[in-house]
């Protein structure tokens, strides 16, 4: 009896801890590839192609994680998961990781018990609405239909500027991104309103894209990045750290024309970085050179951006707040060391 309670003991305390046991990463490398859940399409963050190819700045995110782990940027299962579906997914296990334009918020961590891997675009919700409109700010939108995703932060948010500035709006709530561009081109609503980097994206599937314009005004914190079940700090860590070597890549100079000049840097930092110096990677579960390999694959932080949504891509969004610390933003990363 005594060894039947330690046992019972025993398996009440793996029963709370939940996912305590988990081991995503020896998982993922068991099945040779990553499960990333992504939008299901959103021009410069995670669209699929005509040839069934994924690309875009969260699609890229995705590969970095692969090519720290596989030293391979294609072994991405991508699983596109609707707003509403996303959460739920990566609570059941349905995908190892979520890239997908999603919100940290306190409720998202202590309610539904993920966890927020870093912050890889700082966001903010803002509004479109139609040029002819004549209007240059958002306190000019009193009694406005307002367009918006459900299954987002984006409603409430709305509600709260509308209210905190005595005006009244009309909410039309539409279940994907297809939907909302739809009423909004149909002149069902006077004012689309989501995340500033997801207007530009979708003012590109307007009929007239140039008819349209974004406010200036921004009315939220949206700090967008990967997450993570809870109760499995390994795979945390690979997540946090696939990212955050993107930074430090920047940072260091080190990018896809500059890797081979790095890898024989004698510079502290430097070789840390390449894993010429410590255990870095095999304290991660990784090989010395994970951080090479997400280099190779994706490039840096910078180069990762202005690819696929800076002011050379079509979505042509300055960079601004997510800019590196050093270059007047706010993007920063903590040191490899």
């Amino acid at each position: 009896m005594k060894h039947l309670g330690m046992a019972l003991a025993a398996a009440g305390v793996l029963f709370a801890t939940g996912f305590a046991q988990a081991d995503t990463l020896a998982d993922v490398k068991a099945r040779g590839t990553l499960k990333c859940g992504v939008n299901q399409g959103l021009a410069g963050f995670s669209a699929k192609g005509a040839d069934g190819t994924w690309s875009g700045f969260d699609v890229d995110l995705c590969k970095g994680i692969a090519a720290a782990i596989f030293n391979d940027p294609a072994k991405v299962e991508y699983v596109p998961l609707s707003a509403e579906a996303r959460f739920p997914a990566l609570s059941k296990g349905e995908v190892d990781v979520l890239v997908r334009n999603s919100t940290w918020t306190l409720s998202r961590e202590a309610g539904l018990k993920l966890l927020f891997a870093g912050v890889s675009y700082y966001d903010g919700q803002g509004f479109m609405i139609p040029a002819a409109a004549n209007k240059t700010s958002a306190l000019e939108l009193d009694g406005s239909k307002v367009c918006v995703q459900s299954g987002t932060t984006s409603a409430l948010n709305a509600q709260d500027y509308f209210q905190q500035n005595n005006m009244k709006l009309e909410l039309i709530q539409q279940p994907g991104v297809d939907e909302l561009v739809k009423a909004y081109d149909e002149g069902k609503c006077d004012v689309l309103t989501t995340d500033v980097s997801q207007l530009y994206a979708l003012r590109l599937k307007l009929a007239k894209p140039a008819d349209s314009i974004v406010l200036p005004d921004v009315i939220s914190k949206e700090p967008l990045g990967p997450v993570v079940r809870q109760g499995d700090d390994v795979w945390l860590n690979v997540v946090k750290w696939s990212f955050y070597a993107l930074v430090n890549a920047e940072e260091l100079g080190i990018g896809t024309t500059t890797l081979d000049k790095a890898l024989a840097s004698q510079k502290p930092d430097v070789k840390r970085f390449v894993g010429a110096d410590g255990t870095y990677g095999e304290d991660l579960g990784l090989s010395k050179d994970w951080a090479v390999r997400i280099v190779k694959a994706v490039g840096n932080y910078g180069e990762v951006f202005e690819r696929n949504v800076g002011t050379g891509s079509k979505l042509g969004i300055p960079r601004g707040i997510n800019q590196l610390w050093s270059q007047g933003g706010i993007q920063y990363a903590p040191p490899i060391r």
